[in-house]
């Protein structure tokens, strides 16, 4: 569905398909290891087949590297299908617990089952990726699923709808393009579980719209992700690594680091390594550079240019970088110092190319700084002294963490994705999406009915056993 219909017809085309997906959620409930697994070969082998596809709606969308594009939107999404495929049998299978003492002489174990008509909503910045991907988690749980892919990249979001129409009946899995109305119309309808990827201002808008159907919800939100750069660290992989994570898809990047604390002993070698890291890759005029994505759309370059030139205003010294051509779309990477606390770039998520450097000697401020802002999606650590590693982990919180790597664990399979309270709550990816996208039943079966001691009448014998198990249990 294109985002030219009007508002009534986008309405009623959304519950049509909404209805006709509440008697394949039921069947779906006896759907095998076998016919969920065909489905996501099928989906990946579509991926694959639509590979230049994706890396057209890429370079349209964002003027994105064919490399990067492979890169971020169809290796994770195959390795997350492969992995799927390997170990649903063993998802699937229900799992046996140990009786506690109270539950002496019964058995049981948990069931994964689907949790139904689901919905997801993709952002822009990874829009195959982050629509795909949540996608194979609700195939493998057993579920119905409609995309709800962002409108700001129509090239993508062609493509997504031409794969899922390739794959799937529309009775199963849905793709509904359009802008804020036909999101709105989705958000209506009472879906068993809503998995979104975006800001945390959404996030709570779609949280609020959950609540009206006590809806559950996977959010996959954001937040100023910090970096902290030891006395200690290898200060030249710290430069590369960091910018890589940093100027990927230009900065706008969920898990991207947000600014980073530099120790004043090293901060000079340190911005050095990495003016040097950015003249070797990108060369002496960026914007020609074939490495470097453009901001998606006019409004958002002006946006973090407005970031860029707010704190410049307030004192902020610009180290390398700091071209801005909001017609084409670009923002030069760019290294600041000095920046005031009042600028609005220490408020808001950057999501740009725009990288603040804070000098710090006491490791503790830096704690006390991070700990007083609202609970972050990343947090990086680079290090040698595993004292000062271990005083950052314990210190503070995030939804996930690297030490002397940045933003890889979105890659690991075998670890859960996801936020904490303003970055998120739940968790994506492998084991942990599948089980994002289940209820874990809990299932009694009993073999020796030791309840029947405590049926009334009730007696002093029956008080008796009461005390004996409140010493035992």
């Amino acid at each position: 569905m294109t985002a030219e219909q009007n508002t009534p017809v986008q309405t009623a085309l959304i519950q049509q398909a909404f209805d006709a997906h509440r008697a394949t959620a039921i069947r779906l409930r006896q759907s095998t290891v076998g016919e969920r697994r065909e489905k996501i070969r099928k989906l990946r082998d579509s991926l694959l087949a639509h590979q230049q596809d994706i890396i057209d709606a890429g370079y349209a969308d964002f003027r994105k590297p064919p490399t990067e594009v492979e890169l971020t939107e169809i290796l994770p999404v195959v390795a997350e299908a492969n992995d799927a495929m390997r170990n649903l049998k063993s998802w699937m299978k229900p799992q046996g617990v140990w009786p506690s003492r109270m539950m002496f002489g019964t058995k049981g174990y948990i069931q994964y089952e689907p949790k139904g008509r689901c919905l997801i909503v993709s952002p822009w910045n990874y829009p195959v990726n982050l629509s795909i991907g949540p996608l194979i988690s609700a195939i493998a749980a057993g579920n119905t699923a409609i995309i709800k892919p962002s409108e700001m990249t129509p090239a993508a979001s062609a493509v997504i709808c031409k794969i899922v129409r390739e794959v799937f009946d529309p009775a199963e899995v849905t793709v509904f393009e359009g802008d804020a109305p036909v999101a709105q119309a989705l958000l209506d309808l009472p879906f068993d579980h809503i998995f979104f990827t975006g800001s945390p201002a959404i996030g709570k808008v779609v949280m609020a719209a959950a609540a009206k159907h006590l809806t559950s919800v996977t959010l996959e939100l954001g937040g100023k992700s910090p970096t902290i750069v030891d006395a200690s660290a290898d200060l030249t992989l710290a430069a590369k690594n960091i910018l890589w994570a940093k100027f990927t898809n230009n900065g706008q990047t969920c898990i991207a680091p947000d600014h980073i604390y530099v120790h004043a002993d090293v901060k000079a070698d340190f911005v050095a390594a990495c003016t040097k890291v950015m003249s070797e890759v990108y060369g002496a005029q960026p914007q020609q550079s074939e490495y470097l994505a453009r901001i998606v759309n006019e409004r958002h370059t002006q946006r973090v240019k407005g970031l860029l030139d707010d704190a410049v205003s307030k004192g902020a010294r610009v180290l390398a970088g700091g071209h801005a051509d909001t017609a084409d779309c670009f923002i030069s990477p760019t290294l600041i110092e000095n920046i005031s606390a009042d600028s609005t770039i220490m408020k808001e998520e950057i999501f740009g190319p725009i990288l603040p450097i804070f000098e710090y000697r006491d490791l503790d401020e830096v704690i006390g700084r991070i700990n007083a802002d609202q609970k972050p999606l990343a947090l990086y650590v680079w290090a040698k002294d595993e004292a000062v590693i271990q005083r950052v982990m314990q210190n503070t919180t995030s939804g996930g963490a690297c030490i002397n790597h940045c933003v890889v664990q979105f890659l690991h399979g075998n670890l859960p994705f996801g936020g904490v309270n303003n970055s998120g709550m739940g968790s994506a990816h492998g084991h942990f999406g599948f089980k994002s996208f289940s209820h874990e039943r809990a299932v009694v079966r009993t073999r020796i009915m030791l309840a029947k001691m405590f049926f009334p009448p009730y007696t002093a014998t029956t008080r008796k056993l009461i005390g004996l198990f409140m010493k035992t249990v």
